[in-house]
């Protein structure tokens, strides 16, 4: 069995098109094509304690939540802790995978984890979305192509496209659709209408055929289109479609609590739930609040799309000064939980979904992985 096998495993569960553009998530040491031997190491960041913990298990892949290559590097060398973590990774065969915002985005994944936090009893049936739902698209449906033939060769320019990639729909193939219509047209001395008479204008009955396709079969699907058409010189258009976005997948999360509580009843449930010893609240106001936005790690680039849904309360694990005061000039109370503080407890529930899907992998949960700093 091949690390490759892994690597679609955890893509399943978190798509790499849902990480943010900015973000750099995949494989990022390894060879996909070694074989999978040993358990597989789940952790948020990549230290030197966890890369000997790796070592001390027999790992081979080290999935490690936040990306460790994240600026294009200039060399890969052992001058740097970084550059050390790396090289002692590689020197020992091992691929390390990073899921990051994708995992973020994806239903179930860490940002449902953390707006679970906000209800009582660590469920809710209250409204949620995402704050800024992903583009969604199907590679299959990125584009349509759309021409117009007399009706009794609609049939065949049909299935000639649908042979060529057009047409597909989920489970479905040949998926068009089809409406009537007249064409006109007027050939000139050196055409060759295979309809009616050249320097005459001729009407025609005709259908327009509409077909979703990818956009790499475009070129293809010119050339199948010219070939299987009866006229000449056939008439079609090309459209860029647009994506459809899920409110249910996408960066953070807005959450319409069942029973509105003020900014500090939340922020106790937040405490407990993450298990911490405390956190920091900011309130705008301490009246209370029925709509939460929700961010693991830095979400301050999330907080105007918070804002324009309506929240007036928002979770997040760390802002700058000015970002905080920005947000509550605006009316919107902020928690503050940690970094990391809002992302580890997720690990667990990853680790469990990552073994349901693939038994083999043996994934478990880094001990050596920790919050860097400590309340004194």
């Amino acid at each position: 069995m091949k690390i490759s096998r892994l690597i679609d495993t955890l893509e399943h569960i978190a798509p790499a098109h849902l990480a943010e553009s900015w973000d750099n998530v995949g494989l990022i040491v390894g060879d996909r094509d070694r074989a999978l031997e040993g358990p597989t190491l789940v952790t948020i960041d990549l230290t030197p304690e966890v890369v000997q913990e790796a070592l001390d298990a027999s790992c081979r892949v080290i999935v490690s939540y936040h990306p460790p290559i994240f600026q294009p590097l200039r060399r890969l060398n052992a001058d740097s802790v970084r550059g050390r973590l790396l090289v002692r990774a590689i020197e020992a065969g091992m691929a390390v995978y990073s899921p990051h915002t994708a995992l973020d985005a994806v239903v179930g994944g860490m940002a449902d984890w953390l707006a679970d936090g906000l209800h009582a009893d660590g469920a809710g049936s209250g409204d949620r979305r995402a704050l800024i739902p992903a583009p969604m698209r199907d590679p299959r449906q990125t584009h349509k192509i759309v021409t117009f033939v007399p009706a009794e060769h609609a049939e065949r320019v049909r299935h000639a496209l649908a042979s060529a990639g057009a047409g597909r729909i989920g489970e479905y193939e040949l998926c068009s659709f089809t409406i009537a219509g007249q064409g006109t047209f007027l050939g000139s001395e050196a055409s060759n209408p295979s309809v009616g008479r050249r320097g005459a204008l001729e009407t025609v009955d005709e259908v327009r055929l509409e077909m979703v396709c990818p956009g790499s079969a475009i070129a293809i699907l010119i050339e199948t289109l010219r070939a299987f058409h009866p006229y000449e010189e056939p008439a079609f258009d090309v459209y860029e479609l647009g994506p459809r976005p899920d409110r249910r997948v996408g960066s953070g999360r807005r959450v319409v609590l069942d029973q509105p509580a003020t900014p500090e009843e939340i922020a106790r449930r937040m405490r407990d739930y993450l298990g911490m010893e405390r956190l920091r609240l900011a309130e705008a106001s301490g009246g209370p609040v029925s709509h939460v936005g929700v961010c693991p790690g830095s979400g301050a680039e999330l907080i105007d799309a918070a804002i324009e849904n309506e929240c007036t309360l928002f979770v997040t694990g760390e802002m700058k000064h000015h970002e905080l005061l920005n947000a509550m000039d605006r009316g919107c109370s902020v928690i503050l939980a940690g970094h990391t503080n809002t992302e580890r407890g997720y690990l667990p529930r990853y680790v469990q979904r990552i073994n349901e899907l693939m038994p083999e992998a043996q994934a478990f949960v880094s001990k050596a992985d920790k919050i860097l700093w400590r309340h004194v």
